[in-house]
């Protein structure tokens, strides 16, 4: 499978739950036009979207990967939201039920956010999670 990594993201623990638990993900405008904004100046590489995963990293624990991807995979959850597709790998799955994917931009900085509710701590600098 091809895919190449997208983008770094960070990670927001909620004190309390916002999102209805059945939603795997749900994306907020901002997230949508960047995944809109990210595929459309890729075309002719014949993605489908933007895959969400986790991989053991930080001082935390985990930490989530953004990669192009041109397949979902067998046990892979797909989020379809106003035209665009997010895939979640079927390793984070149970760690963004009703996570929020949002896109934020400052001066400093332009990155995707998860405000997860499932997230039991975070280090310092917001790139890894506890489950």
């Amino acid at each position: 499978m091809a895919s190449r990594i997208v983008a770094s993201a960070t990670v927001r623990a909620v004190n309390k739950r916002i999102l209805p638990t059945r939603a795997a993900l749900v994306l907020t405008p901002a997230a949508v036009n960047k995944i809109k904004d990210i595929m459309s100046k890729n075309p002719d590489e014949g993605f489908i979207g933007l895959k969400v995963g986790v991989k053991q990293r930080g001082c935390n624990g985990l930490s989530y990967t953004l990669d192009f991807t041109k397949e979902k995979g067998k046990m892979d959850e797909e989020v379809k939201q106003d035209g665009v597709t997010v895939i979640i790998d079927k390793k984070a799955q149970l760690s963004l039920l009703g996570t929020e994917m949002d896109y934020v931009e400052d001066k400093l900085s332009s990155e995707f956010v998860f405000n997860n509710p499932n997230i039991k701590g975070t280090c310092g600098c917001g790139e890894s999670f506890s489950i």
